[in-house]
């Protein structure tokens, strides 16, 4: 959860920058959406080999990998000087990056039986808005109080003190991550046996449903449509992670106020992944634990679209984070409850990699309406239909997965083990 804080917070502090860096640059929202969402055109050329060289070289080694050059670029980043020189260094932040998240998922299946998985998939995630509910007011005050100091601007001193956490974790990762259970120094050898038989008796009794091969995980009809679904929980998550800055000083708030104000669409967001993961896993229900929350996503950005007040705008921002925050847990659990072994890790992979192109249309569709119509209404009902859309979408899945998605027998449960 650390290291994924420190990756939203060097994917999206770009959101903050604008408030300053696109005056110093002369940058557009044209301009500026673009440039944010192009970090996804090298995250998704790089995606799936990274995770296949995941389970090559081990977690610990690829993942301490990733982060150390992430860190380097996110700096960097600080010294861009025109267009050009933007565009080319957020791509490759997200060639660096590329691996981490998918990566991080098919290590959780290393640990956590599925009837686990939302609330551990959804610690995980609350590293998203984590990194706005932290990294906004700290941003903000860097911006405010480090302008000018030494030379450079409050936003390029963001950017250099803001990649420090990447790298220092790379660090940590490097001396501290297990690869598996049967190497977890802090398991007694029971719990490691144990722990061990567990899972390689979940995955055996998965794949005598169904057995995937790397090719067919690739094709399979199901995974193509998880795709889909991805696509809209990354315009989405991505949207409004480095619009909302803007959304919210668009009310009339100073620098310091936006900060503020930014953290409480995140805290909400946090709030609904934990409550959501963990009702899901006591329930055992999947699908309508991912499709409602998209729903309420949708009308609370429709409401946030038509409020005139900034109050109510802000509860619409509000419900619509939520939604978001809530559904994002169990989208997870499908494509490990489907893929095992080495199929997972590439069908994981690919999800996340064509999801990713939503990280570039979520950004740039909001930075061209905004230029088209210069409101942010447009662009938040464009964000309405696309969370509308990726509801349907998992009803349409949840039916074609109904026997694998029940929930497991009694007896596998981990309040089972003697």
């Amino acid at each position: 959860m650390i290291c994924y804080f420190a990756a939203f917070l060097d994917r999206v502090n770009i959101g903050f920058a604008a408030l300053t860096m696109n005056q110093d640059l002369g940058f557009s929202a044209s301009v500026f959406g673009f440039g944010a969402g192009i970090f996804f055109l090298g995250y998704i050329l790089c995606e799936l080999p990274s995770n296949l060289l995941l389970v090559r070289f081990g977690a610990r080694i690829w993942i301490a990998r990733i982060l150390i050059t992430w860190g380097i670029l996110s700096a960097a980043t600080a010294f861009v000087w025109s267009p050009l020189s933007f565009y080319a260094v957020r791509v490759l932040l997200g060639a660096a990056e590329a691996g981490f998240f998918p990566g991080m998922i098919f290590y959780m299946t290393l640990w956590f039986p599925r009837e686990y998985r939302a609330r551990m998939f959804a610690t995980f995630n609350i590293a998203v808005p984590l990194s706005s509910m932290i990294g906004a007011p700290v941003s903000g005050l860097i911006i405010e109080h480090m302008n000018g100091l030494h030379g450079l601007a409050g936003w390029q001193w963001m950017f250099v003190l803001e990649a420090l956490p990447a790298v220092v974790m790379g660090i940590v990762v490097l001396l501290a991550l297990p690869e598996s259970p049967r190497t977890a120094a802090f398991l007694a050898p029971d719990e490691r046996a144990w722990l061990a038989g567990r899972l390689d008796a979940e995955r055996a009794t998965r794949e005598t449903r169904e057995r995937f091969t790397i090719r067919r995980a690739l094709f399979d009809p199901r995974v193509l449509l998880m795709c889909m679904i991805a696509v809209g929980l990354v315009m989405g998550t991505t949207g409004i992670a480095i619009w909302m800055p803007q959304f919210v000083r668009s009310f009339g708030l100073s620098t310091v106020q936006t900060g503020f104000v930014t953290a409480i669409p995140s805290a909400f967001m946090a709030l609904a992944m934990i409550v959501v993961g963990r009702h899901a896993d006591k329930t055992g229900e999947r699908v309508w634990h991912a499709a409602g929350p998209f729903l309420v996503s949708a009308a609370g950005f429709v409401l946030a679209a038509m409020s005139s007040s900034p109050t109510l705008a802000l509860v619409g921002l509000t419900i619509g984070a939520a939604g978001i925050g809530g559904a994002s847990p169990n989208i997870w659990i499908f494509p490990t409850t489907l893929l095992t072994g080495a199929a997972a890790a590439a069908g994981i992979a690919l999800i996340n990699s064509v999801g990713s192109t939503g990280g570039f249309f979520g950004p740039s569709i909001i930075g061209w309406m905004r230029d088209a119509t210069g409101g942010f209404a447009g662009a938040q009902l464009v964000l309405a239909a696309v969370m509308a859309a990726t509801a349907c979408a998992i009803l349409i899945l949840g039916g074609t997965m109904r026997e694998m998605m029940r929930r497991p027998a009694g007896p596998n449960s981990l309040e089972a083990r003697p």
